[in-house]
């Protein structure tokens, strides 16, 4: 293996200790989140629960249901076999699969994968997504998919469940075998992934992170199963994964990958974008199984994920060789703001290189009535971080080290502390107890814990 930056260490570093923080203030019950080098895992980490009411602490080991993370791998099976000349792109899905509507057998291979065969989302009745009903079966998709499209192919792109479904019946249709079959030998086991299956229910001794409804309907959170099938729907949002094998796919799946199921052709053909969301707020787009889009200078392509409990993200970086996993198991977990904030981090460290041995003592969370502040090193400065913001490194202050123990400002929002000086407070021990930042002292946490309650607390 390559070996790796220096600036990417202690970048990870601050991904946990700032998730961790995230993972107190938000309540969320769980979070797992895995990033990979080059192909290579450099970091896995697990915070919080797996299952509340249990009291079952989550582990990396655990998987969670990544739902619309199942497009990226069924593109990759439909690009196979058009690899092996089974099929092609400009196919309709009408020369695969009897039955359909007549607009939809017209629609191609290539207007399935990138949402633009003008499809429904989900159907007429998707009660499956509120556990109410089971999710459709064979037949029941067949006959939803005999049903008219919603709008007429390739005006803009039109997310479609049911796409994907049908994407799982033409690959059913070209290979002879169920599409989890075929699927978990050719790619997902090709692939060298252990901890992934196309659909519930689980291999036995495999260990499933429950989901958990939102906090704000009852004050309190309920535990969803998330074991169910989604039987003919698998090919649209069954998978089954973890962190760490979600990296090592979609990390295959950069153009630049040494090693990968798909030739290099297919993978920039499956990357890049195809159609721009036309009524996002944020630079988003699709291609062919991936979503798509840019933050902060950085073109990423991977996908999403939602299902009954779990919000799921996970990005791949081509330019810095970096892909990441955030995978939450609430049905208001923070899965994008917190793989943004993730990306945030790795850029700002990527940008200003690896901490200065010399600021090694400018570290740490400190704080005050107001919150937590983390001093965070890189380059040569030093941040003053807000780990309580999705972003904590945007536009914070940076303290420029002047001497022993001695700072100053020397950048810093126009209502805040610019020009004035920070300073390191030394115990008797020699190690840093406090820091005065201009004229407010930061203080370890147990130490203002112990003043509050000393002062307040009845």
């Amino acid at each position: 293996m390559t070996e790796t930056p220096d600036w990417l260490a202690p970048a990870l570093a601050y991904v946990q200790d700032w998730l961790g923080y995230q993972m107190r203030i938000t309540e969320q019950p769980g979070c797992a989140v895995a990033v990979a080098w080059k192909g290579a895992l450099v970091m896995e980490a697990a915070f919080g629960h797996a299952d509340l009411l249990a009291g079952e602490a989550l582990t990396p080991r655990h998987r969670h249901r990544v739902a619309s993370h199942s497009k990226s791998f069924t593109a990759t099976a439909i690009l196979k076999l058009r690899e092996q000349g089974r099929l092609k792109l400009d196919n309709r899905a009408g020369e695969h699969v009897k039955g359909l509507s007549d607009e939809i057998a017209a629609a191609t291979l290539t207007q399935l994968l990138s949402h633009t065969a003008g499809l429904e989302r989900d159907g007429p009745d998707c009660e499956y997504w509120q556990d109410r009903k089971p999710f459709l079966n064979d037949a029941d998709l067949r006959a939803e998919l005999a049903r008219p499209a919603a709008i007429a192919p390739a005006m803009r792109l039109k997310y479609s469940n049911h796409g994907f479904g049908l994407l799982g019946l033409v690959i059913e249709a070209v290979t002879g075998e169920p599409y989890g079959v075929w699927v978990k030998r050719e790619v997902v086991d090709a692939a060298g992934l252990t901890e992934t299956t196309p659909d519930a229910p689980l291999p036995a001794g495999a260990n499933l992170a429950r989901g958990h409804s939102g906090k704000a309907l009852l004050g309190r959170r309920l535990v969803f199963p998330g074991d169910q099938s989604t039987h003919a729907l698998a090919a649209a949002t069954g998978f089954v994964s973890n962190a760490a094998d979600l990296v090592r796919f979609f990390g295959q799946l950069a153009p630049t990958a040494e090693k990968s199921v798909l030739s290099a052709e297919s993978r920039r053909e499956m990357s890049r974008r195809q159609w721009k969301d036309p009524w996002s707020a944020l630079d988003v787009g699709y291609g062919l199984g991936t979503m798509n889009g840019v933050f902060d200078g950085w073109e990423w392509f991977g996908h999403g994920g939602g299902f009954q409990g779990y919000l799921t993200r996970t990005a791949t970086i081509p330019a810095a060789g970096l892909t990441l996993s955030c995978l939450t198991n609430a049905a208001d977990g923070l899965s994008t703001p917190w793989q943004d904030g993730i990306i945030a981090i790795l850029k700002r460290f990527h940008d200003e290189g690896a901490p200065d041995p010399k600021l090694k003592d400018w570290t740490g969370r400190w704080w005050s009535v107001w919150g937590a502040s983390d001093l965070v090193a890189v380059g040569d400065k030093v941040l003053m971080a807000a780990p309580g913001l999705a972003n904590p490194l945007l536009k914070v202050g940076e303290i420029t080290v002047t001497g022993a123990d001695e700072g100053q400002f020397s950048q810093a929002g126009g209502f805040a502390s610019y020009g004035e000086p920070v300073r390191l407070i030394r115990g008797a021990d020699g190690k840093v107890d406090a820091v005065q930042s201009a004229g407010t002292r930061l203080v370890r946490e147990a130490d203002l814990a112990a003043e509050l309650t000393g002062k307040y607390e009845r």
